[in-house]
């Protein structure tokens, strides 16, 4: 029994190895872009409109609302602006999560390197956002508030939620794997179906979880800019 896809090497030559997770990464990627590249060739702006045409809509918006829900949305487009770096972080593992109905299949996100991979894009994201929106000096500052003191906190915070994210979706998925894997050895056919259900549920839930801690860093590196509009005061308004 393989602990994980990186474990199952399909050639090598010499140190250089092409694993399940490097292909399964790559079979998930080329999916996503060529699926997106024949549901987008033929959008319509009218009524009559494609099945797939609706169900992107649907995924969109639906994601939209979630970046909106999490307070990216004071300055006007501004939960365009994230939506293709979470957008794809929430397809790709929701993606390797309801691929697992498919025999001989390897979520490469039961691979700690995967979610390595995925929790320092966001790593990387959350700074660079926070620069655009604040300035590299406003943003480097925020690590020092409410009080220097905070500094080192801050710092380890960034560190540590950064490993969190990578563990985290790695325990979660890999165990569903396994869980799998073993109830197929032992008991009959229809019970794995069942938790074969449960598992897909539970990516799915991985995906949104994953999606939604990356947009509130986000959030919290750039809230030093957002500010809700103060609302005008009411005018006085005299009569006779």
């Amino acid at each position: 029994m393989d602990l994980s896809p990186d474990q199952i090497i399909y050639w090598q030559h010499g140190w250089f190895k092409i694993n399940a997770t490097l292909v399964f990464t790559w079979l998930i990627m080329a999916g996503l872009t060529l699926g997106s590249m024949l549901i987008t060739g033929r959008l319509s702006g009218t009524h009559q409109r494609s099945r797939w045409q609706n169900l992107l809509e649907i995924i969109v918006t639906s994601i939209v609302e979630q970046i909106e829900e999490v307070g990216l949305h004071q300055i006007k487009q501004q939960p365009l602006q994230y939506l293709g770096f979470l957008g794809t972080l929430f397809l790709f593992v929701a993606t390797s999560a309801l691929c697992t109905i498919f025999p001989g299949f390897e979520p490469p996100t039961g691979s700690l390197s995967t979610t390595t991979a995925l929790a320092l894009s966001v790593f990387v994201v959350v700074p660079y956002f926070g620069i655009t929106q604040q300035g590299v000096a406003a943003y480097l500052v925020s690590y020092a508030k409410p009080t220097w003191i905070m500094l080192p906190f801050n710092l380890i915070s960034e560190v540590s939620r950064t490993l969190a994210l990578a563990v985290r979706l790695f325990g979660n998925m890999m165990s569903g794997a396994m869980i799998l894997a073993i109830l197929l050895s032992i008991t009959p056919l229809i019970f794995p179906i069942v938790m074969t259900l449960l598992g897909l549920l539970t990516g799915m839930v991985q995906a949104y979880i994953f999606s939604i801690l990356a947009a509130v860093y986000i959030a919290a590196a750039t809230h030093g800019r957002i500010k809700a509009k103060p609302k005008p005061e009411p005018e006085l308004v005299l009569t006779k």
